[in-house]
């Protein structure tokens, strides 16, 4: 037995790091028998029927500062956020109603904008023809609602996921552009079956042990779940269980329902952008990680969360650059 067989031999099951063994890339167990089109499209189906309340993601909260506006695009709309010095995040159109200049070029003073074209002043309220959106602050992201864009009756607040509680988390937010729909983005996480296959240098040992079949499908049996490693280095992995399920139509969350860091998430949100140069529509993927741990080390983890965080969306910008590949794809040959 070598020494790396020993190691193994005698590794303690209860630490969250394990080693495993895997077949060769092509020798794994294929998945295209179990990943049925039918399912994934009638998953997202459901995903699409349930009520957003016209809330979508802008960005990470951290992007949304008090000393310089953030402009971005939601549904072909132009808009600019930023806070006031209570820390109250405003939202509203990006083009000033005097000119039409770029608000998102606008100096932050007061706790309001100022355009540098003219200085026209505005302190988040009606001024003219601006007029602020619904905005909520959810400590990770920051929403806008946007009635026009939605079509939908309209809600008070935007459909968070659960989080896990507790000081001692970390969260980072990774932002990706597709030429894609939102759909598409949502039907790839509602594939876990190419995981271990598109991403084998993040994922092994993948089993989906669960999956919704059907439309009609109760609330609290619309999830797929799966077991997974979570590749570190080498043959060397944290194993876990966990589930993907869709609390709105353009939100798709994996959590962690069992295994190291049970209650950790992430959640991919799929914001339209609008059309873009080509005339193809354009998908911001805002992806936010939240990981928590009851592990003692983990606290003090927690306190190194700036170092840690440009890691976390290394990480998740790695995995888009596939997932994106894939999404387009679909994107273009539903477009034909």
């Amino acid at each position: 037995m070598n020494v790396s067989r020993r190691i193994a031999a005698r590794w303690p099951r209860r630490w969250p790091v394990q080693p495993f063994s895997e077949p060769r890339w092509a020798k794994q167990e294929p998945t295209y028998g179990d990943c049925s089109p039918a399912v994934i499209e009638a998953a997202g189906k459901r995903a699409s029927a349930r009520a957003s309340g016209n809330w979508f993601v802008v960005g990470a909260s951290r992007e949304v500062r008090a000393d310089r506006p953030f402009g971005v695009t939601v549904g072909g709309r132009e808009l600019v956020a930023w806070r006031r010095p209570d820390g109250e995040v405003r939202i509203g159109p990006g083009a000033c109603p005097h000119l039409g200049a770029p608000l998102a070029d606008a100096r932050v003073d007061g706790g309001g904008l100022v355009c540098r074209w003219h200085g026209l002043r505005i302190d988040g309220t009606k001024c003219g023809t601006w007029a602020p959106v619904p905005a909520c602050d959810d400590g990770v992201l920051v929403w806008a609602r946007l009635d026009a864009v939605g079509g939908e009756p309209p809600s008070a607040a935007p459909t968070v996921p659960e989080r896990p509680e507790g000081k001692a988390r970390i969260d980072a937010v990774a932002t990706m552009t597709g030429r894609c729909e939102p759909e598409d983005v949502v039907a790839n996480r509602l594939d876990p079956w190419h995981g271990a296959w598109f991403h084998p240098y993040s994922f092994s040992r993948l089993r989906v042990l669960e999956v919704p079949r059907g439309i009609d499908v109760p609330d609290e049996e619309d999830r797929f779940l799966v077991e997974v490693t979570f590749r570190l280095a080498g043959r060397w992995g944290v194993p876990v269980l966990a589930e993907f399920t869709c609390p709105e139509p353009r939100t798709v969350v994996m959590r962690i329902v069992a295994g190291e860091g049970v209650g950790s998430v992430v959640e991919t949100h799929a914001t339209p952008l609008g059309p873009g140069p080509d005339g193809h529509p354009r998908t911001a993927v805002i992806e936010a990680t939240i990981a928590a741990s009851e592990r003692p080390g983990f606290a003090a983890a927690a306190k190194l969360a700036p170092a840690i965080r440009p890691l976390m969306r290394h990480t998740a910008a790695r995995l888009w650059r596939d997932d994106l590949a894939y999404a387009e794809r679909r994107y273009a040959l539903r477009a034909g």
